[in-house]
């Protein structure tokens, strides 16, 4: 059914790709979200797909944002028509500021925004959602990737050298490249699901930061143990020159 035009005086945007992939993009979350907790929305954009999700899975509490102020009216009117009390107050998010306005969530998701960005914003995306989950904390990714940098169908291409030519910075990502930049922001790649339309998502799971390497371990146990073993030598030769002393006063030592 389509969705319904709103009115002159009404901020709420709807965007006919959201009622085609509302359903399977709640399958996977549904599966992999955790049971409670905070979902803060990169990039919320109309509002649509958060409403949504946050009316299906009530014991979530979900954030949206976006930097877009018509955007934020559209998401905050769908928030008043839904009446959902877990659907936040939506945020203005920068996705490339050094600082987000929520400092911890135990979800990330993103869904169509990295294609349509440059690279910055992917990368300020992943630094982000660095700072802001805890070890084992889910970023979501959903969108169209190259594998291997080949498209994965000719409506991908297509729609690719569209982006192109509206935005040489724009473009679809590679999923390696992608994986690549989590990984160095401490994520691993935990899952990748096809989804319709030549779409995927995209999960990765946030790991502990990581200490010194075994060998770098190593390296100080043993400068620890030099320095012990140094140390060790100079009270010997304190305690013996101490004990030198001791005899000489006592008139006990044979100086010739």
């Amino acid at each position: 059914m389509p969705e319904p035009s709103p009115e002159p005086s009404d901020p709420r945007q709807y965007r006919p790709h959201v009622a085609r992939n509302r359903e399977p993009i709640l399958a996977v979350l549904a599966r992999v979200l955790p049971p409670r907790g905070l979902v803060l929305e990169i990039a919320s954009g109309s509002g649509e797909h958060v409403a949504y999700f946050a009316a299906r899975l009530p014991a979530l509490s979900w954030q949206p944002s976006d930097p877009d102020p018509q955007a934020l009216a559209s998401i905050a009117a769908h928030r008043a028509a839904s009446g959902a009390p877990n659907l936040l107050v939506p945020l203005h998010l920068d996705v490339t500021a050094s600082a987000w306005p929520v400092e911890r969530a135990d979800v990330v998701m993103c869904c169509n925004m990295i294609h349509i960005a440059p690279w910055t914003a992917c990368e300020g995306l992943i630094a982000g959602a660095e700072r802001t989950l805890p070890a084992g904390g889910l970023l979501y990714l959903y969108g169209p990737y190259t594998i291997d940098g080949r498209h994965t169908a000719p409506s991908n291409e297509a729609f690719d050298r569209q982006l192109k030519s509206q935005n040489a910075a724009w473009g679809i990502r590679d999923l390696a490249e992608v994986t690549a930049l989590a990984k160095r922001h401490h994520f691993a790649l935990a899952e990748t699901v096809p989804m319709p339309a030549n779409n995927f998502s995209v999960i990765f799971r946030r790991g502990a930061q990581q200490g010194p390497s075994a060998l770098a371990r190593v390296r100080s146990t043993l400068r620890f143990a030099s320095r012990f073993r140094d140390a060790e030598r100079a009270l010997r030769r304190y305690c013996d020159g101490l004990r030198l002393r001791q005899t000489r006063g006592a008139g006990d030592f044979d100086w010739t």
